[in-house]
């Protein structure tokens, strides 16, 4: 059974910046593409980042292109998703997830253990 389980999250300005991490149990981390996703209050859980299992090509949601970078250290098990220029649209509930393999889907059928998520709340 694999476990994710992020940290990070908290309340900042607009304009301000936030790491989210996400520590992996299991030994086959590095096998897996992994995402991150986010679900803000009344609306449906949508894309955010993904990286491949080695970490050579990673994928943005366009409306955080250019703001967060999506990073991962496979010896300590981990994913990151490091946010800059916060903006409260930016507010939600952010989850990491495994993907079913080697590949970084933007869908949420490409993923199949997912975290408890942390909150991010962007204030203006």
């Amino acid at each position: 059974q694999v476990q994710l389980v992020e940290s990070g999250g908290g309340l900042v300005q607009a304009g301000g910046s936030l790491r989210l991490s996400c520590v992996a149990s299991g030994r086959t981390f590095s096998s897996y593409g992994m995402g991150w996703f986010r679900q803000a209050q009344g609306k449906e859980r949508e894309f955010v980042a993904a990286i491949t299992w080695s970490g050579g090509s990673t994928n943005y949601a366009d409306s955080v292109k250019g703001r967060f970078t999506i990073s991962r250290d496979n010896a300590k098990n981990s994913v990151y998703l490091q946010m800059n220029s916060l903006k409260p649209e930016d507010t939600a509930v952010y989850y990491c997830a495994r993907a079913r393999n080697i590949y970084v889907p933007t869908s949420q059928l490409g993923y199949d253990y997912w975290g408890q998520g942390t909150q991010v709340t962007v204030s203006s």
